[in-house]
């Protein structure tokens, strides 16, 4: 049901020529009553990569994670 509202308003947004991110609140309210304005948040290219903060995601903290442990592992791992 929430895909199909983003897909809605994402196909509207092209359509006036507009991204996402610039909609107004009550337009993007016409596709889903659940948006709120924080929404806004990860509507641009930084707040999309931040909000992927799980294992492997792409949000900077996680990628500073991914590159501790994968220094552990090299030190662990003598080279031949």
């Amino acid at each position: 049901m929430l895909m199909k509202a983003v897909a809605r308003a994402v196909r509207f947004a092209e359509k006036s020529g507009l991204g996402l991110e610039q909609l107004p609140l009550a337009e993007m309210r016409r596709f889903s009553s659940k948006v709120e304005k924080d929404v806004y948040r990860v509507l641009t290219l930084e707040g999309s990569v931040a909000s992927r903060s799980h294992i492997g995601g792409t949000a900077p903290a996680q990628v500073r994670a991914a590159i501790s442990r994968a220094r552990k592992l090299l030190k662990a791992d003598p080279a031949p």
